[in-house]
């Protein structure tokens, strides 16, 4: 039995338990857990995302996935459906505490007692109702050492797997490291290896300085990386430990394209970094501004801009309850970190560079840049150029002292490639090279670059059919669809009321404006031949002509809205029965309210009312008999 075993058991031992005793599993009464829950609300929402993350890695396989707080109590926990009945019976719930006083020897108490990463199998718990459990457990820290809570995997002993300790220790330093990002208030925080391509990664030490360069503090491989406890790293400073004055990392990020940062530690070892400035629990990349400024305020603005875009772009948010996109997201949730390239499908305005933004906020190298190219949009002729950067003097018109370009801007990130299906053919072989090698050749230079980024890309091309006519590269296809998701037109999409309700929050700042049921149903019946971006114009304007009448109706709507809209009801594209009932009535009471509400808009005008709707005046007088 292992030592660390043995060590808890004598300390259940003296803790007067007896081995075959019936443990209590009361849980917190209501209140209690709600007031738990509250105490822990730091811990527990920087926890729950790589919970779930947790949790797609291992389903189906009898496991829960538990978070405890410092004293072992748990506050959430996630499930395999066929292991929640009998986990019930042993109370892996919310509020129940599993410290090593109340069950003895377990994954939980013990990591606790041990602040060390703790596997119990089997028998080796020392409740023998609690002998058919595998747990593993590992402590989760806070920016001062100090354990905050417990992240455990708990299953039946009979599917127990060597790699889930790997994962739950993962798990826990993902969820240390969001802890850390958000301790810090007005702070510089540095991310630096020694290898660029570990930087936004996991093996990343983070150390926080003040604006000034007093050092704050440093997560647990930042600690290793510098080689100096943490008692010890409250003398430093940014510049007794990476040789560089603020000052001078400042003036770094104030150039056009500024790259990793390049330095020395005091051991003598050099790193590459990355400097983001933290205010109110908001990140900022510094080499995201690439505009002159000396201003701390204008960090400030445009952290605050990127945070409101990370939380409007995150995939839990996408998921607005159509099913098609349910799939699509549930197919990324088991890839996110996992070094798979991913390639989005879609019709042009479908979200393609949303969902990809999305990934990226909700991936380990959230972090790190997320660079987007559209490779349709670049001229032929520079395209080289933009992706691959060159040198000073590579061709007539570059930029005095080279640049970097997207691929490099992108390390430690993610790199989107729209319309990659554009993309010129003799590019993609170089490309496929990149790809390949991790290293990148600027133009006019003979020195190779290494770089890691996480590659998502996207067309609105048939790539087979591109591949057929001799147009884009097989190897290279075969290269970006490690996993091939394809995202639904709007007109085929069952959660359209929702989008619309999300669009106008965001469009009119948290206005309170909505659609008129008569407008929901024209939307329905529309094909939206551009998707998401055609509708997120057609509200934004809609909110302009609106002013102060906060529900939008036929009135609103530009002249040439009801063109593509087929007022009979559909059969085979867009828009079902069951989905127009769900809109709020049958087809023909809307058809008649919309023809009235029109009516009203134009004075009772009849030509002016089929022209609006795109009908004849024959429809309307046999949809409204009185006016005959």
């Amino acid at each position: 039995m292992p030592v660390i075993i043995e060590s808890s058991h004598q300390r259940s031992l003296s803790y007067g338990l007896c081995p075959g005793a019936r443990p209590d599993f009361s849980p917190l009464a209501r209140n209690d857990l709600s007031m738990l829950i509250e105490q822990n609300r730091l811990l527990h929402t920087h926890a729950v995302p790589a919970m779930e993350t947790l949790y797609q890695q291992i389903i189906n396989t009898h496991n829960m996935v538990i978070l405890t707080d410092a004293k072992g109590v748990i506050v959430h926990s996630l499930g395999d459906d066929d292991f929640l009945e009998k986990a019930s019976r042993v109370a892996l719930q919310p509020g129940v505490a599993w410290s090593e006083e109340s069950k003895g020897t377990n994954a939980i108490g013990t990591a606790i007692a041990e602040q060390t990463a703790t596997l119990v199998h089997a028998d080796q718990h020392y409740l023998q109702a609690n002998h058919f459990l595998t747990c593993s457990a590992a402590p989760i820290s806070d920016h001062q050492g100090k354990v905050v809570g417990v992240l455990d995997v708990s299953g039946d002993q009979r599917s127990f797997h060597k790699h889930t300790m790997a994962l739950v220790r993962m798990s826990a330093l993902m969820i240390e490291n969001q802890l850390f990002s958000a301790s810090f208030e007005d702070s510089i925080t540095l991310h630096f290896h020694a290898r660029p391509e570990f930087i936004g990664t996991l093996m990343e030490g983070i150390a926080s300085f003040t604006p000034g360069g007093r050092f704050l503090s440093a997560n647990r491989n930042g600690l290793f990386q510098l080689g100096l406890s943490f008692s010890a790293l409250q003398s430093h400073t940014f510049s007794s430990l990476f040789g560089m004055p603020v000052s001078a990392m400042f003036d770094h990020y104030r150039t056009a394209a500024p790259g990793l940062l390049n330095l020395c530690m005091h051991s003598g070892v050099r790193v590459y970094g990355r400097a983001l400035l933290l205010l109110r629990n908001e990140v900022q990349a510094l080499s995201g501004n690439n505009e002159r400024t000396s201003s701390a305020a204008t960090h400030a603005s445009q952290a605050a801009q990127v945070a409101n875009a990370r939380r409007l772009s995150g995939l839990r948010y996408l998921n607005t309850g159509d099913p098609q996109l349910e799939q699509v997201i549930n197919k990324v949730n088991k890839v996110l970190g996992r070094d798979i390239p991913i390639l989005v499908m879609g019709e042009t305005g479908t979200g393609k560079e949303l969902l990809a933004q999305a990934i990226h906020n909700d991936s380990p190298r959230a972090m790190g840049p997320f660079v987007a190219v559209n490779c349709a949009s670049i001229p032929e002729t520079l395209i080289e150029s933009e992706l691959f950067g060159y040198e000073d003097g590579a061709f007539t018109g570059a930029r005095k002292k080279g640049s970097i370009g997207k691929i490099l801007a992108a390390n430690g990130g993610t790199l989107f490639l729209d319309e990659i299906g554009d993309m010129p053919f003799g590019l993609q072989a170089r490309l496929l090279r990149v790809l390949q090698e991790r290293m990148v050749t600027p133009l006019g230079s003979g020195k190779s670059i290494p770089v890691n980024v996480e590659l998502i890309c996207a067309t609105n091309h048939n790539l087979r059919d591109r591949i057929a006519r001799g147009l884009f590269r097989e190897d290279l296809y075969y290269r970006l669809n490690g996993l091939v998701v394809k995202l639904p037109p709007l007109r085929e999409r069952t959660d359209l009321e929702i989008v619309v309700k999300k669009i106008l929050a965001t469009e009119s700042n948290g206005g309170r404006y909505t659609v008129s049921e008569e407008v929901l149903f024209m939307f329905m019946r529309h094909k939206w031949p551009g998707n998401f971006r055609q509708l997120t114009n057609l509200l934004r304007t809609a909110i302009i002509m609106a002013g102060d009448e906060y529900e939008i109706g036929l009135r609103h709507m530009p002249d040439d809205f009801l063109d593509d809209i087929d007022m009979h009801p559909a059969v085979d594209k867009g828009v079902n029965a069951d989905k127009m009932i769900a809109a709020g009535a049958n087809l023909e009471e809307m058809e008649h309210s919309v023809i009235v509400k029109s009516l009203e808009a134009h004075g009772g005008n009849v030509s002016a009312t089929a022209r609006a709707l795109g009908v004849s005046r024959n429809t309307i007088y046999r949809k409204v008999p009185h006016l005959k």
